[in-house]
């Protein structure tokens, strides 16, 4: 590689093929094949996240490096096709039609072994659940105790759960 390519940066097209927020690193499939590429954990927490569910689909800005090809920003990510209705624990996945508006809220603790944890509505001191199957529908894969997000909420037969989570970030951007 010389000096002259080493800024410039490409627009690619692919998957999450593994994303782990303790080691601080994953990995992207580009559509038209090639290398994996590195997606580093400061440059998700710049697209407001704080992790990524593996198999989403994303656009990213990547850079070849001495190290390899390393993506610099993340331009959108999708949650992956085929997760949507039941998953294998029986839970009944709510559809968004049925959940009121985005509302911000604040994470209280989740367990991503245990597949759930709860949020708090700003203002409010009443728990809304979180499923994990929620959090991969929307292209998540793990939260964060104290993480600020924006979630749909509806009312289930135990109470009020998230039928979708969106980063904080993404709550601001124009659809």
């Amino acid at each position: 590689m010389n000096d002259e390519n080493e800024n410039e940066q490409t627009v690619i097209t692919g998957h999450v093929k593994w994303f782990d927020p303790s080691k601080g690193f994953g990995f992207v499939v580009a559509d038209d094949g090639g290398p994996d590429i590195l997606l580093h954990a400061n440059v998700l927490r710049n697209f407001g996240q704080s992790s990524v569910a593996d198999q989403v689909r994303i656009e990213i800005l990547v850079q070849e490096t001495d190290r390899g090809i390393q993506t610099t920003e993340i331009l959108s990510i999708e949650p992956a096709a085929g997760v949507e209705g039941q998953d294998d624990s029986g839970f009944e996945l709510i559809d968004d039609l049925d959940a009121g508006d985005l509302e911000p809220a604040r994470v209280k603790w989740f367990d991503k072994a245990k597949g759930f944890g709860f949020a708090n509505v700003f203002g409010s001191n009443a728990d809304v659940f979180i499923h994990v199957e929620v959090l991969r529908r929307s292209g998540l894969a793990d939260l964060q105790p104290g993480e600020a997000v924006c979630i749909r909420v509806s009312d289930g037969e135990r109470g009020s759960m998230a039928t979708h989570v969106l980063s904080w970030d993404a709550s601001f951007e124009d659809d």
